[in-house]
Parts: C-alpha cells; structure tokens; sequence
C-alpha cells in the first residue's frame, strides 16, 4: 500500500476496520483512487500477530497485565471484566493516552491501528429481518428507516460470499437465510439441547453461531490468501492463518489489488472541509498522531467509517457558518440516540450424561437461539416490546476445578487425566431502543494531547431493556431445564452501556431532515458526497449483532456513490 505526496483523490475513507476496508475494496473495485487514513499505527497482516502462537507461559506474568499497570492505563476498560492482557493488549488503547468523560458510565472499548476492530471483533453474522426494518414505524418509536429489508438483502448476499460465513439455513423468519459455507458443528450437550428445546417449547429454535469463519473454499480470487479457520480461538490476537474476516486478511488486500489504494496512518481526521458555495465537502483535514503536524487531503467524495462515535465526533468538530452545531446537524440529532446491546444476563446448569464423550478443538462460536418475543400476536408479551437472543456453548469443566486445596500428590495426578462435568450457559443479546437523551458531546475545555475535544458520554439503557433482562434469565433458565440440566441458576451481572461494544446511532438514517442526519443511501442529508456507514446510521438496533449489516450498507452506499459521481450527482 503506497503512501503518495499526492493529497487530491476521487474518494477518502476515513478509518479502516470493518466498514472503512469494505468502503475502499467497492471504491477502488469501481476505479476511483482512494485514500485509506487510520488514525492509529501500521499493522501488517501476518507480521504484527506477535502473540498469535505463544502460549501463557511464553508472555510475561503468564498472561496478566499487572494491576498497577491496569490502574495507570486501563482504568475503564479494566473494569469491563473483558480481557486486556498481554496477549492482546496492544491492540486496545491505552485509556491514559484517550481520555474520554462521563456523565452516564460508557465501557468504550478502542483499538486505534490499521485493521481496527475488524481484528478483535467477535465475529458473529447475522442479518436484521423484515420486521427489524419495520419496528419502529409500527410501534411509533423514533423514526421510520428509509429502508426496508428487500433493499438491503442482495448487499448481504454480496458481503456474505466475499467474507466467508459459515452457518446453516434454517428459514427463520426473524433471522433470515444467507450464503453460507458449512457450519461449524455442535457438541453432543449442544446437540442434545437443541432437540430437547425445539421439540418441548413451541417456536424455539437453537442453531450454530452465523459466524465470519472460513470452514470452506470461497469462490473469489480476492481471498487474501486466506485458508480455513484452525479452530485455535486465539482470534482476538490476529489469525496468521487469515481463517476469521478482518479488514487486513480481507477487503484492503482486495482494495489493493486494484493498484488504486493510498493507505496513510497515524492520520487523525477531526474535520470535514466544506464548501460553502458548492454546498460540497472538499476534503478532510488530519493531524499527524506523532509529529502534530497538520494536514488537508481532497477528495470527491468523502466515506467516514471511523465508529459511531469517531464519526459522530469528527461531524461535530466540522463546523461552518453553514453548520454551526456540527456539519450535517439540522435536525440536532447528531450525537444523540446511542444504541448498544445489553447482555451478560442468562442461566447456566449442570448435565448428567455423555461423560463419555467430549469435544475437539477449540471452536471459536457457539450456539445461537433467535428471538422468539414479540415477533407475532401468539409471541406477544407484557413488560416490554422488541426482544433478544442468545449465544451460548457446552463443555466439560477445566480440570482445575476439580482439585479442591486438600488434594495432593497422586490425588491431583490422578484427577488431571478426567475432564469435568458437562455445563452450558446462555447469555441474552437484547435490543436496545433509540432515545434522544442518550447523546454524546463534546467538551471543548477539556482536550487531548492533540487538541481536539474529549467526548462526553451521557447514556444508559432504559426501562425496556431492563425489564427485558428479567424475562431474559428466566426463558434462559426454563430451556435449560427443560433440556434435563440441574442446579440451573440464573444471573445478571448489571447492564452498562458501551459493553457490546456495538455502538450505533449517533447519525441516523432517516426519511424526513428534520429528524435525521443520513438519507437511505448513508448519504448526509445536506452534504451529498458525505456518507456515514459505519454504526452511525443505524436507526434501530434489533437483537443481532450488526457489523454485518454495517458491512451490507457500505458496499451499497459505495457503489451508489460511484454511480451518482459518473452521473455528476455529486
């Protein structure tokens, strides 16, 4: 990937995880040249997998950060109970060097380099269905999606065959079909689960996690070099096997194959240059991350994939005696309507039986049960509207759980050749509603060593999801005791918002400008060559993870926006 002195290309993409390297493969495929900018460090795929084949005891302190470090570096995304260690530290920031505030706690989980979340991200794929597009028309909440499930479906299509997703077609109405490679396989507790739930409990259904994976030959020449997934689960170190979907294995070895590629790092957008008399954006302005020094690129047309937050606040620093709240803010929704999934609520239990059966490898994905609230008249509950799903496994027990502190000597020796008893848990994934008082802004008093605002948090999830996390534990609970476990209990371990680490919202999609930043093709209301594609314009949330449906819309918007520059639209 080329730096060129060079600064006037036919597009930016501003960021490079899941949707910035989705925005350049579909730019640079269409033939514009296109620049990258990455406001974090140079990863290289395969080389900058440091940690990707050691064990625990070849890192130091077998794994663990130290707390002194954690405190000093990590105060707020220690605290997530999500591992930061030695083996995957250095691909989050570090909290000390990117402060942000908060008047609502906010777990915002970073990773700033090329490739972005795109290599730590959980991988699950699913599509949002016809009636996730239509919910809040219906209800009356918020605002209508300018979309419906039909436009986005061959995007799907699209993306799903070019990444890989291994899964299986079960024709749900609530989660839809996809291009699929072979799924991954169940285990026997996982197996004897699913029979016994969708043969006792009308309409519950239990599936293989849709997941990024490559359990197959993809049919494109634009792989990457990628081969199938080794089942090691050490994902969130980066794959040297190209095995999951990142943007690094994936979409910019795509983008650069075209020969029309630019990728600068270290390159912090914080404004959008506009035109006020073409009424266009010309161009981004960007700091350089280790020398300070600033610097203006141009463009045509300008992609932020940045996140939803990033995004959001490069927006609002983009000011203008056009847009004097934030470019693109007429409707004063910029910013506001955060949106993550809930979760870490669910049951656990006990199975007796199959102890003489166990499982191999180690499979990065689990199971999947789809919402079953509120999805018709029968399904129809009180307490709350919208719904959730589950991901969940089954495995025997490590076997340190089975030396108590008075086994000994042959005693241990003896116990460390037997695994444990089977367990399963399943963990809910429940929507959240948008809500204008969830926002973010800025605090122009308080900035970071570049000297750009910090953001200010102000969101938490609502009475919905609340009450939605008891149904959540109890349905958790019910399956699995139905399925024959025992000693099944429920937990809730608290709801805050960031930890999905699914931020949308802060620029949505919507028909009328009054009360929308984007249109339906991403496109920023006022400012057309201006598009927002990462979790910005999500209107909604439903239950499923989104980064595939974050991936659909770019690759829809890209190609509209190339069509629209040949036909001088933009």
């Amino acid at each position: 990937m080329n730096n060129q002195n060079n600064h006037r290309f036919d597009a930016i993409v501003v960021g490079s995880g899941i949707t910035g390297g989705w925005a350049a493969k579909e730019l640079t495929e269409n033939g514009l040249n296109t620049l990258v900018l990455e406001r974090g460090r140079k990863v290289e795929h395969l080389k900058d997998y440091t940690t990707a084949m050691k064990d625990k005891w070849d890192l130091p302190n077998r794994g663990k950060v130290p707390g002194s470090e954690m405190e000093k570096d990590y105060p707020k995304q220690g605290r997530t109970g999500y591992t930061i260690d030695q083996a995957g530290k250095h691909f989050f920031v570090k909290d000390s060097e990117h402060p942000y505030q908060e008047k609502r706690r906010f777990d915002w989980m970073r990773g700033y380099h090329l490739g972005g979340r795109s290599i730590t991200w959980g991988r699950q794929s699913y599509r949002l269905s016809p009636m996730d597009f239509e919910a809040n028309l219906k209800e009356g909440i918020a605002v209508d999606w300018p979309v419906r499930y039909k436009d986005i479906a061959p995007w799907y299509d699209h993306v799903e065959r070019f990444i890989g997703v291994s899964g299986e077609n079960r024709g749900f109405r609530q989660l839809p079909d996809g291009q699929f490679l072979p799924p991954m396989e169940m285990n026997c507790v996982e197996s004897h689960f699913m029979n016994e739930v969708e043969s006792k409990i009308k309409n519950r259904f239990v599936t293989i996690g849709r997941t990024a994976h490559l359990t197959g030959p993809l049919n494109h020449e634009n792989h990457g070099n990628r081969t199938n997934c080794m089942y090691r689960n050490r994902c969130r170190r980066g794959c040297p096997y190209g095995g999951y979907f990142s943007s690094l294995s994936s979409t910019l070895p795509a983008a650069e194959a075209t020969g029309k590629l630019t990728v600068v790092t270290d390159a912090i957008v914080h404004e959008v240059i506009y035109d006020e008399h073409n009424k266009k954006a010309t161009g981004v302005r960007v700091i350089d991350s280790n020398s300070g020094e600033s610097t203006e690129y141009f463009a045509k047309v300008i992609f932020l994939c940045a996140s939803a937050i990033a995004s959001a606040s490069i927006m609002m620093q983009s000011k203008s005696n056009r847009f004097p709240n934030g470019m693109g803010n007429d409707s004063e929704e910029l910013g506001h309507n955060i949106m993550d999934h809930h979760l870490e609520v669910g049951a656990y239990g006990k199975f007796e039986g199959f102890e003489d059966k166990y499982h191999k490898g180690r499979r990065p994905n689990g199971i999947y049960i789809p919402r079953f609230r509120n999805i018709d008249k029968k399904s129809r509950v009180d307490g709350f509207v919208r719904g959730y799903g589950y991901q969940g496994s089954a495995s025997r027990n490590n076997w340190t759980a089975n030396i108590a502190e008075m086994a000994v000597g042959g005693e241990v020796k003896d116990k460390m050749q037997y695994p444990g008893e089977w367990t399963m848990g399943l963990e809910g994934f429940g929507e959240c509603l948008p809500d204008h008082k969830n926002q973010m802004t800025l605090d122009y008093n308080r900035k970071d060593k570049w000297g750009l605002p910090t953001v200010v948090f102000d969101a938490g999830f609502g009475q919905n999801e609340l009450a939605m996390r008891e149904d959540i534990a109890e349905q958790a609970a019910e399956m699995l005791e139905t399925a024959g476990f025992s000693n099944v209990e429920t937990y809730d371990l608290g709801a805050n918002m960031g930890l999905g680490i699914h931020e949308m919202g802060t620029a949505r999609m919507g028909r009328d400008p009054k009360t929308s930043v984007l249109n339906g093709w991403n496109q920023v209301h006022s400012v057309k060559n201006v598009f927002v594609t990462d979790g910005s314009f999500m209107t909604s949330s439903a239950c499923q993870n989104p980064s595939l449906t974050y991936m659909a819309f770019t690759a829809r918007a890209a190609n509209y926006a190339v069509d629209q520059l040949k036909k001088d639209n933009l």
